[in-house]
């Protein structure tokens, strides 16, 4: 029997996600696995790892919007952005309050950034932080990001610590040092630790030693908890049959867009996108939550 479901782990600083998510693979014995949105070595905190059938509803986890608690370090720019780079330069720190709450401001909403360099996006085939490392730069395009929320929590120089709650894509090394020249002195990303993503929330989430205790199976949750939120489109057997099968089915007083199909029973059938009153099949389960390995 496959392992399904999705564990809210809480990275630690220093793992690669990739490492986190292989030691979870490992304690669950899980066939299937991935993650839903990656955290640097640097950062620390929430870590959504899927195994099995979950790992086809990471589209709309990864679309969900993040939040932050985000350590700035004012006066020092570095070669990455963030603590882990070489001081590249050193300023002094002179501005006002009334200087940082205007920044702030100008930060909050819609806003663009250029990616960094040392990202995983790919130039040519080739990550960007490969090249990075070897000295090369090249042209990226600025991306439009969403700045729900940014809270100053406390500012004792040269750190200022930040609440951020951003939309899927925003670089938070990149918005520190933006921060910085907007301020005139320059930063750098000095610690960051992931609090939420949509709703789920850090204080929810295990350490990898937690998961080595025996009741580490209740830690997994169940598939519908993935896509609580959306909006949900409730399919008896005839209709899950056709959407099996690949036909659109129509349905009238369904909100446009992606959406849940669920069994009366409450068990998930997978997403849907509807229009105009059709409903068609995006991704489906092969396995209802009730088939989930028992740890």
């Amino acid at each position: 029997m496959t392992v399904d479901g999705a564990l809210l782990l809480d990275k630690p600083v220093g793992m690669t996600s990739n490492g986190a998510l292989q030691a979870a693979k490992r304690i669950y014995r899980a066939e299937k696995a991935g993650h839903a949105g990656t955290l640097d070595p640097l950062a620390s905190g929430l870590l959504l790892v899927l195994f099995g059938e979950a790992t086809k509803f990471a589209g709309p986890l990864l679309d969900a919007d993040k939040e932050y608690l985000a350590t700035v370090k004012l006066g020092e720019r570095t070669s990455t952005g963030d603590a882990e780079g070489e001081v590249l330069q050193s300023s002094s720190i002179s501005f006002s309050e009334q200087d940082l709450i205007a920044v702030l401001a100008r930060f909050r909403g819609e806003i663009e950034q250029v990616p960094p360099m040392y990202s995983a996006l790919k130039h040519q085939g080739t990550p960007l932080y490969r090249l990075a490392r070897k000295g090369q730069s090249v042209e990226r395009k600025p991306r439009r990001v969403r700045i729900s929320d940014l809270a100053l929590l406390r500012f004792h120089s040269p750190f200022l610590e930040l609440r951020v709650v951003c939309s899927k894509g925003t670089y938070i090394r990149v918005l520190a040092e933006d921060m910085g020249d907007a301020l005139g002195c320059g930063a750098h990303l000095s610690a960051l630790r992931r609090t939420a993503s949509g709703g789920f929330r850090v204080e929810q989430a295990a350490t990898l030693e937690a998961l080595h205790e025996a009741n580490r199976g209740e830690r997994l949750l169940p598939l519908p908890q993935l896509v609580e939120g959306l909006p949900r489109a409730e399919l008896g057997a005839a209709e899950e049959a056709r959407l099996r099968q690949g036909q659109a089915l129509k349905i009238s007083g369904l909100h446009p867009g992606l959406c849940a199909l669920m069994r009366p029973d409450g068990e998930l059938i997978g997403l849907g996108t509807a229009a105009g009153g059709i409903l068609k099949p995006l991704r489906l389960t092969q396995a209802a939550e009730k088939h989930r390995k028992t740890l």
